[in-house]
């Protein structure tokens, strides 16, 4: 990135050029084992703390760098990059998503028992708010925390939970509805604060098409005691608190995209610049030129989007229909980008040990995690018509 962006400062671009280096010589060499492992070991977790990288956004008084937003998206821009669904989507859930909401609304006592140890690496963090029946209309949510004593016992069932088998806690959205008259709507969420070895929790893996390397589980609560102060700010208050979570979780799940469509086009020409097809090299025929030309005119315009959806999202604006946005056209330019690129491949292209063919598995998930590109066209559509 130039050191003459309107976004990113010399600072942050170096920050970029370190973080790839880092990312590279510590991550990159590994991913094939993890990847037919099904695990990220606790280590590199640890690891990735060292560098400060699980809070480069969180205040310094909790462990984090307080850097500012755009150090974020180079970051996130150089997780998608190195090709690994899995292995981004569990970082990104951890210090972008999940441990958002103790930053967010958490009380100084709870950043310190929860954030302070995520940013170290010392503990791992998943978001379970998807249900078997709700995923983006949060409203449907149905696991519910009834009241005892001075806390909450929680029963319902969480799906493709993000971290779910790894993760030491689990930041929950519950219903405490008083009566069956609440059981439904926006007015009667909570967020909780779950121990994952907590009695009456059951965490069961599921297989997936892709992002091998991440662990996935469905969580079932069964009469869980959770203490009050597992509670994340107001009871019966958390439906604005996700609304706001998910314009950060929006534009994350976009410079990652973008990330990766980086990666497919990088293989891709130096691909077809060494494979020769009727006596000259792939890329000196003019579809193929075309082809890449076109997928990186969209990858900027992608870029461009997102980028001005960070940017409000840096300065505190409500920026729900950009994020939407952004998300909508960078997922989707990222799963067209990686089969046009493995189609360039050839028969090479869909092996299965084939980087191109892991992005290809990996960026179908793109347009569903996170809000479906149906949802986010809702989203756009509420918002802006």
């Amino acid at each position: 990135m130039s050191v003459d962006s309107i976004y990113f400062s010399p600072e942050a671009a170096a920050f970029r050029a370190r973080t790839r280096r880092f990312l590279h010589e510590h991550v990159v060499p590994h991913l094939d084992t993890w990847e037919t492992e099904r695990r990220i070991p606790r280590a590199v977790w640890k690891l990735l703390a060292g560098e400060g990288l699980l809070g480069l956004h969180y205040p310094e008084e909790y462990g984090g760098r307080g850097l500012p937003f755009f150090h974020s998206v180079a970051y996130l821009e150089e997780l998608g990059r190195l090709g690994s669904g899995g292995f981004r989507g569990a970082v990104s859930v951890h210090s972008y998503m999940a441990t958002t909401y103790l930053h967010l609304v958490g009380d100084p006592a709870q950043k310190q028992r929860f954030l302070r140890p995520a940013v170290a690496g010392d503990r791992i963090a998943a978001l379970a708010i998807t249900e078997p029946e709700a995923g983006s209309d949060v409203s449907g949510i149905g696991c519910a925390a009834r009241t005892v004593g001075d806390g909450f016992a929680v029963d319902g069932t969480k799906a493709f939970v993000t971290n779910g088998m790894t993760a030491d806690y689990l930041v929950t959205a519950v219903r405490t509805a008083d009566g069956p008259a609440q059981a439904t709507g926006s007015g009667t969420l909570s967020l909780l604060v779950i121990d994952a070895e907590a009695p009456g929790v059951t965490r069961t893996p599921v297989e997936k098409l892709g992002w091998h390397c991440s662990d996935t589980a469905t969580v079932r609560f069964e009469d869980v005691r959770v203490a009050g102060d597992r509670l994340l700010g107001r009871k019966n208050a958390a439906f604005m608190t996700i609304m706001k979570a998910f314009q950060l979780e929006r534009v994350a799940a976009a410079l990652l995209a973008l990330g990766e469509a980086d990666r497919a086009l990088e293989l891709a020409r130096r691909y077809t610049s060494r494979r020769r097809a009727f006596g000259k090299p792939l890329a000196a025929h003019q579809v193929v030129r075309h082809r890449l030309a076109e997928l990186m005119s969209h990858t900027e315009a992608a870029r461009q989007l997102t980028y001005h959806a960070a940017w409000l999202h840096s300065r505190g604006r409500t920026a729900m229909s950009e994020s939407a946005m952004a998300k909508l056209r960078a997922t989707e330019l990222a799963a067209d980008a990686a089969g046009q690129c493995l189609q360039l491949f050839g028969g090479h292209g869909y092996l299965a040990e084939a980087p191109v063919a892991r992005l290809f598995r990996d960026t179908r998930l793109d347009t569903i995690a996170g809000g479906a590109s149906e949802i986010m066209r809702e989203v756009i559509a509420d918002t802006e018509l």
